[in-house]
């Protein structure tokens, strides 16, 4: 697979500790891309690697509507395996489409509908760690 890493993000600000790490898992910044085609809301990834046992990054988005929150799993799902990468291991939350994980192991997807995503504030949970947005445009800045 060709490197795709700074393909969808602005890393200019990442610190190098944390870029080293998402440079060895290239499928986030193809899961991101995905997300970006099906439009998803405030996409951000969160390193938790040093605080977290079971995963390195959260990626983290929301849709409007259940129907687009399907439409953006689906999406991340069939380009990763599109492009030879790893099925996932588990999927949670795809009978209701409000808050869907799915596990890739070394990073997990959060999808959540726009309602949910502001009740469960997940990214205040990790707000002391290292965070990093997916813009649309390329003026806007790492957090």
């Amino acid at each position: 697979m060709e490197k795709i890493s700074g393909a969808a993000i602005n890393l200019k600000d990442v610190p190098v500790t944390v870029l080293s790490k998402l440079e060895s898992t290239d499928w986030i910044f193809l899961a991101a891309e995905a997300i970006e085609g099906k439009s998803g809301i405030d996409t951000i990834f969160v390193d938790v690697g040093d605080v977290f046992a079971l995963t390195e990054f959260f990626l983290i988005t929301s849709g409007r509507t259940s129907r687009q929150v399907k439409a953006i799993v689906e999406e991340v799902e069939d380009v990763i395996k599109a492009n030879g990468g790893p099925s996932p291991h588990r999927i949670e939350g795809n009978d209701e489409f409000k808050w869907v994980l799915i596990d890739y192991g070394e990073f997990l997807v959060h999808v959540f509908d726009s309602n949910e995503r502001a009740y469960y504030q997940l990214e205040r949970l990790w707000s002391d760690r290292p965070l990093g947005s997916f813009p649309r445009n390329e003026g806007a800045e790492l957090r």
